[in-house]
């Protein structure tokens, strides 16, 4: 789990199928010590687990991912220029008990990641 440490949650709207949160990411975390020293970048699977971990609290059950149609890395989030994202969540229940689900990560005009995928 990454929230509370790795990133905090400044704010969050939580409607029925839908999410949007601004999230303020830990700077001095240890993971930007390997990735990288000189010039620290948020790696995907960390920005997937932020979808991941969105999506578990708004439904209130551990999930996993089942299937990425789309998961596209856009720009890099480098947590000393740019510590806040915005994430943009809506899921809607399959008959199979699964949630499919769209995911934006961006900073105003900035996208840094967009998915579509199934959540088990």
């Amino acid at each position: 789990m990454l929230k509370g440490n790795f990133y905090n949650i400044r704010n969050v709207a939580n409607e029925e199928g839908q999410v949007t949160l601004t999230l303020e990411l830990n700077a001095a975390h240890p993971i930007f010590g390997g990735h990288f020293p000189e010039q620290p970048v948020v790696p995907g699977v960390c920005m997937m687990q932020i979808v991941t971990e969105t999506l578990e609290d708004a439904v209130q059950q551990k999930v996993l991912l089942q299937k990425a149609g789309l998961m596209k890395f856009l720009n890099m989030i480098d947590p000393v220029q740019q510590p806040l994202v915005d994430v943009s969540l809506t899921y809607k229940a399959e008959e199979n008990g699964g949630w499919k689900v769209n995911a934006t990560l961006k900073r105003d005009a900035t996208t840094f990641m967009k998915f579509q995928g199934v959540f088990k």
